[in-house]
């Protein structure tokens, strides 16, 4: 009796190499708007404050949540101020938000003028594909399955939720700094300040725009912290471990003889 043994490998198998994702300008750009805009958000709370307290007699540009004469809440309640431990010093707030001003514009202007030359800005703005794969992508982040498939977001850099949210900000950046133009220099600026609807009206889109910019950081930390290290790693050092299918080497089964028992 000859008994014979397969010992071929599995069809496939997965090796785990570093792919880049990030470039070493984008990952620069990006940490260096964290720092200014906390600048800029806590200076210019420092100036709303000093400029909105019904006590200064201001009622008329303290922003609120409501319907006619009821209010729902105030923003912010003086506990929100007391909090932060943030005093009315109105003119320092000014000093450090005119110079984060600058520095922000000055980076975003950067960025966009590297997403143009080097191509990237295809990979952000959203194109006919990516919006037909935008509810796709959202049922599957409301998910609590997590498959492979999705976090590979079909070969692309960026999910199609990824890049509508980007494509926003973008949008809102430009946006908070023309109506922080509009506020800072109505009268020689006046075009500008005319462009935004006015100055009482450039004020309250640049305040909601702030409200906009936290509402995407928290959800912005909270999806990198639900992507896991990996994605951070990233944004950090530039590449991302990935897993890519290989096939074995070709293999040709060879029997073996291991007895022959014969008794006659």
């Amino acid at each position: 009796m000859a008994i014979s043994t397969d010992s071929s490998p599995p069809a496939t198998s997965q090796n785990r190499r570093l792919q880049e994702k990030h470039s070493t300008a984008i990952r620069w750009m990006h940490w260096i708007n964290f720092p200014l805009l906390f600048l800029m958000i806590v200076s210019g709370l420092m100036i709303y404050w000093a400029d909105s307290i019904p006590s200064h007699g201001a009622l008329h540009q303290v922003y609120r949540i409501g319907f006619g004469r009821f209010t729902l809440i105030r923003l912010f309640p003086d506990r929100f101020y007391n909090l932060l431990r943030i005093s009315h010093r109105f003119h320092q707030g000014i000093g450090f938000h005119s110079m984060g001003m600058w520095l922000f514009t000055l980076n975003g202007l950067i960025y966009g003028l590297f997403l143009a030359a080097s191509g990237q800005w295809r990979n952000i703005l959203p194109d006919g594909q990516s919006l037909a794969r935008l509810a796709g992508t959202l049922s599957a982040k409301a998910s609590i399955r997590r498959t492979q498939r999705h976090s590979s977001h079909s070969g692309g850099k960026y999910n199609p939720a990824q890049r509508l949210a980007y494509s926003l900000v973008l949008l809102m950046g430009a946006g908070s700094v023309l109506t922080g133009i509009a506020i800072w220099k109505p009268a020689s600026l006046h075009l500008i300040t005319t462009l935004c609807g006015g100055y009482q009206t450039a004020r309250w889109l640049h305040f909601w725009l702030t409200i906009a910019f936290c509402l995407f950081f928290l959800v912005h930390v909270a999806e990198v912290v639900r992507a896991g290290w990996n994605n951070l790693r990233g944004m950090i050092t530039g590449a991302v471990l990935t897993s890519a299918e290989v096939a074995p080497a070709e293999t040709i089964p060879i029997p073996t003889q291991l007895g022959v028992l014969s008794h006659e």
